[in-house]
């Protein structure tokens, strides 16, 4: 606490006269982030797996329609970091534009930052096991260590890798990272390459062949190509996959869209960062970085979704994940892989040598390895600013001299992340919440999106200094008008969410899950603003100041 050599000064508002953070990163690192945040892999891939609850939608339709409609998105928030580029993104925003902001600002930012991303760390240890561990050891022939990987000891193994790794990541601070996520990304793209290689220059007769063998040999599966298709489309499933590309029903494929912003809703998590980003008040620099990381994302969908349908077919290819999604939650049947149908290993079976397989395999797992970091990285600058601005312990806002990371934000993201992937792991309800950690994050983002929005009237002189007030389009202010869209965007998918069983949050069980977490954060700042006050701090006049860089 700041005071006077005598010590009878009344304590400052901020925890000390500058943020101490630098800034680490340029606008490319910020435009690599996003790309592997809103990661085409990692989540994408299993996320293609769940279609099957709208049978009839057609997913390269909505991914195209959710490229478009998550761009507004991009605009507003874009808008939001020129106006106020500062660490802490969400919470600096909503605390210093929205009425009662301090308070509302802190709960919206603690739940979608920081409470939900604990859960977060068993669903990134999920991916780590399902695209890695579980092909690997399927591939070196040990079919029952790969089931292992399955498993809730498995899970909470590989989700306690999976924190260690993003901890060490982190704590390497911004330029660290950057390398690591850079070199990451470059050698996922060669794998990439390399697996659009394979499906262009593969018939479908060979992979036929080739998942049939493969199949035979790993997991005793006899007929697995034909037996998957038969299995789908059985009186006890009931699937039949739409004919692949953009024509069918619309309203089908509309729902779709709910379902994949559980991929494509992250091209601004990097937002949180930019009072560490080179050039944060550059408008056109910062839509560029999170734009071309979300259209990367999605071309590159287009790209495997296009290819899986040559190649695979596309009745096979979403029959197979039907089949998976079927048996995790007890509906086995006989052609149901038991590992994730990785497309990747999919691929890789076209080229019949082990070895290959295995460093294909390997060179996938960078895009792993590149996006693991995000999982703490965004959030420790949301607990490090609302320290700085004195709502939580001054501890959380104190930098590391050598790399300048927030080392005790980083600490209340990995402990209690360790308790709730246990969870996870060993309590199979708690398991169906997955989409719970989309849910809490849109409303975060909801929020900031209303915030752009009233921006120009609730603080004119702010608004007029900002870059974002000269983007004009026949004279409207475009960066307003995206935050209405993206209101749309989210409002619709909440609704979805919140009236449709298939997306597996509307339950009570879920429902209770996610608002305990706002009652704590609300409590946390009750707790804070009444030990502040006896400090002689008062926290409301923290949405009246914007903390020094």
């Amino acid at each position: 606490m700041a005071t006077d050599a005598i010590g009878d000064e009344k304590p400052t508002l901020f925890l000390r006269n500058a943020t101490g953070l630098v800034r680490g990163w340029s606008v490319r690192d910020s435009m690599i982030y996003a790309c592997l945040s809103t990661n085409i892999i990692t989540l994408g891939l299993v996320e293609f797996a769940y279609q099957g609850a709208f049978p009839s939608g057609q997913l390269l339709t909505a991914v195209l329609l959710s490229g478009v409609w998550v761009s507004f998105l991009v605009l507003a928030y874009s808008g939001l970091v020129v106006t106020i580029p500062r660490a802490g993104g969400d919470y600096v925003w909503q605390s210093r534009i929205l009425p009662f902001g301090s308070g509302l600002g802190f709960v919206m930012a603690a739940t979608g930052w920081w409470f939900i991303l604990w859960l977060w760390a068993p669903i990134y240890g999920s991916v780590l096991a399902e695209e890695f561990f579980q092909p690997l050891w399927a591939t070196l022939g040990s079919s029952s260590g790969a089931a292992w990987f399955g498993t809730p000891n498995g899970i909470f193994v590989v989700t306690l890798i999976t924190i260690a790794l993003a901890g060490v990541l982190v704590s390497l601070g911004m330029a660290g990272y950057a390398s690591v996520q850079k070199w990451c990304f470059l050698g996922g793209l060669i794998g990439f390459a390399i697996i659009v290689i394979i499906l262009l220059v593969s018939s479908k007769a060979a992979f036929i062949s080739s998942f049939n063998s493969e199949t035979a040999k790993l997991f005793g599966m006899k007929n697995g190509y034909g037996g998957t298709l038969a299995d789908a489309g059985s009186k006890a499933v009931g699937y039949t996959a739409p004919p692949f590309g953009v024509a069918g029903a619309f309203s089908q494929s509309l729902l779709l869209v709910p379902m994949l912003m559980f991929y494509l809703l992250w091209p601004n998590w990097g937002t949180t960062l930019y009072g560490e980003v080179r050039g944060a008040s550059d408008f056109k620099r910062v839509f560029s970085g999170m734009f071309f990381g979300l259209w990367t994302t999605v071309l590159l969908s287009v790209v495997l979704l296009t290819l899986f349908a040559k190649t695979f077919g596309w009745s096979f290819y979403q029959s197979a994940n039907v089949l998976w999604v079927d048996s995790l939650y007890g509906i086995p049947t006989a052609h149901a892989l038991p590992i994730f149908p990785y497309p990747v290993l999919l691929a890789a079976w076209l080229v019949h040598n082990t070895a290959f397989q295995v460093i294909l395999i390997l060179l996938m797992s960078l895009w792993f390895f590149g996006w693991v970091g995000t999982l703490f990285l965004s959030s420790t600058r949301v607990i490090f600013a609302a320290a700085f601005d004195r709502i939580l312990p001054d501890g959380a806002a104190q930098v590391s001299e050598k790399r300048r990371v927030p080392v005790w934000s980083l600490v209340l993201m990995l402990l209690p992340a360790v308790g709730l992937s246990a969870l996870y792991a060993y309590n199979s309800t708690f398991h169906t919440y997955t989409l719970d950690a989309t849910l809490v994050i849109a409303v975060t983002y909801l929020f900031s999106a209303i915030a752009v929005v009233i921006l120009p009237w609730r603080k004119p002189e702010l608004w007029r200094a900002s870059p974002a007030s000269r983007i004009r389009l026949l004279g409207v202010p475009v960066v307003p008008a995206g935050g209405l869209v993206t209101i749309g965007l989210i409002g619709f998918c909440l609704y979805e969410w919140l009236s449709k069983s298939a997306y597996g949050v509307n339950n009570n069980d879920s429902l209770i899950y996610m608002g305990a977490m706002y009652v704590l954060a609300l409590a946390i700042f009750l707790v804070a603003r009444t030990v502040r006050a006896r400090q002689g701090i008062d926290l409301s006049l923290i949405n009246k100041e914007i903390p020094v860089e």
